[in-house]
């Protein structure tokens, strides 16, 4: 019998991708109501996207003047939909999504993905997560009962049924919607509803397996979300059979021996997802930079030059070519003007600090290294949210941000989608915020919600039951 702690969960029967009633604004202007993903917005990117919409979607991704307040997002998403600035589609749907702009096109598929755990090779994590941002966006979608942003998926899909179909919607058929971001990319949305289409797509994707792109946070929330409904659905079923005076044996035999209705797929067991064939469409891999703001730049140069050879540079230009030129293990810093590029580090002092039971892959990673060797080994450092901060694609604001809190900009290069890949497929994840993949799907396009009104009509069940 699964235990309450841990109870016994649905199982894909391979990668699915279901329907589902997706909820969109329904305002003119669409652009407006966007964002990037949460993730990828400070406080002035808030203030500004609420000047550009009162209506943006990151009043519900980031809610209130800290950002947290989970209830003030559960009313306005209510608000919204009852005032019909939100609206359910009325049939349920997978959605054919495009991007497309200078330098940029990408189609992919929108749905209801089916959860997974890590051990069944289903969804592939490829990223440690840390417990804060899980926690936070737990508050989040529990309070709102929604699924508010799609998380990014890659499939190596060879250019199969899904992909073709994709590719047919997206040029001989007028968009469901359409938007223009400031950055010029135009997002188009189609609503894929026809039963054999829809048949075609999960017999399609079944076979394969999708790694997480972008989104490991929001995935774990997912698992995280299932467990908790999944526990609270079993004490329910203990609670009714102690009520009814079944004790002891008795009660485990009537449970072992009845299928529980919970194994049926519930909302709770999907996430809303973005589902990209690589093949067909490559992704973009961005580096993520950091920044310590407890670490002067002059003292982390000292602590570095014992294991690193340091080359200094005249400005952020040509620190960032000269990094780009490496590689091996390196790293730009600066906290201003001058930049200084570590390289070449000690081989010994290298391979002690690395973990022997992880694979050569693994250890030759640069993120893993910083995490590994650079900021415990040499600076003292903590690879944590509250000592190290984060800043995506930007090595100009990652300086300024360095400069203004008195600390270091750690720069890196992108690392290499095949070894990324590689190390997923090992089962090994890459230390937290080692990849930004994209064009990451633009947020408020599309929303999920986790009530009657976001779950199409039950049809064939799209997951096992354990044993089965």
């Amino acid at each position: 019998m699964p235990s309450m702690a841990n109870p016994e969960l649905p199982i894909p029967g391979g990668l699915v991708l279901r329907p589902f009633r997706g909820v969109r604004f329904t305002v003119d202007d669409l652009a407006g109501v966007t964002s990037p993903p949460y993730d990828l917005i400070d406080e002035a990117g808030v203030r500004k996207l609420l000047d550009t919409h009162p209506n943006n979607v990151v009043r519900l991704i980031l809610p209130g003047t800290d950002q947290h307040r989970y209830v003030e997002a559960r009313e306005t998403l209510h608000q919204w939909l009852s005032s019909g600035v939100l609206a359910a589609d009325e049939t349920p749907a997978v959605y054919v999504y495009e991007q497309s702009g200078p330098g940029v096109l990408q189609r992919g598929i929108i749905g209801d993905v089916g959860l997974a755990g890590p051990e069944l090779h289903i969804v592939l994590p490829h990223e440690d997560v840390m417990p804060g941002p899980v926690a936070d966006r737990l508050a989040l979608m529990s309070t709102t009962e929604a699924n508010l942003e799609p998380i990014f998926l890659l499939y190596d899909g060879a250019g199969g049924a899904t992909t073709r179909l994709v590719d047919h919607v997206a040029a001989t058929r007028p968009p469901l919607a359409e938007a223009k971001t400031e950055d010029e990319v135009r997002h188009r949305l189609w609503a894929v509803t026809d039963s054999e289409e829809l048949a075609s797509i999960d017999a399609d994707l079944r076979p394969h397996q999708a790694l997480i792109a972008d989104g490991h946070h929001r995935y774990a929330t997912y698992l995280a979300l299932q467990r908790e409904h999944r526990a609270a659905t079993t004490r329910g079923a203990t609670d009714t059979a102690d009520a009814a005076g079944t004790t002891g044996e008795q009660a485990e035999t009537v449970k072992s021996a009845t299928p529980p209705s919970s194994m049926e797929p519930e909302p709770w067991d999907f996430g809303l997802a973005l589902l990209v064939d690589s093949s067909a469409y490559p992704p973009d891999l961005k580096a993520i930079h950091r920044v310590i703001p407890e670490l002067p730049l002059e003292e982390a140069l000292a602590k570095a030059k014992g294991s690193w050879r340091v080359q200094e540079y005249a400005d952020l230009t040509e620190g960032l070519a000269a990094l780009d030129e490496t590689s091996g293990p390196a790293y730009l810093l600066s906290s201003g003007e001058l930049t200084h590029l570590l390289t070449d580090p000690d081989p010994a002092q290298l391979e002690h600090a690395m973990p022997a039971e992880r694979s050569a892959g693994w250890r030759a990673l640069n993120t893993s290294i910083l995490a590994e060797f650079l900021l415990p080994k040499v600076w003292g450092m903590r690879d944590d949210e509250l000592s190290v901060r984060i800043v995506h694609h930007d090595p100009e604001a990652a300086v300024r941000l360095a400069r203004a809190s008195g600390g270091t900009a750690v720069l890196l290069r992108p690392l290499a989608v095949d070894d990324v890949l590689a190390v997923a497929a090992q089962g090994e994840r890459v230390p937290r915020k080692s990849t930004s993949f994209g064009p990451k799907p633009r947020t408020g396009l599309v929303l999920r919600l986790l009530t009657p009104a976001g779950t199409p009509p039950t049809g064939n069940p799209p997951f096992e039951k354990p044993g089965s």
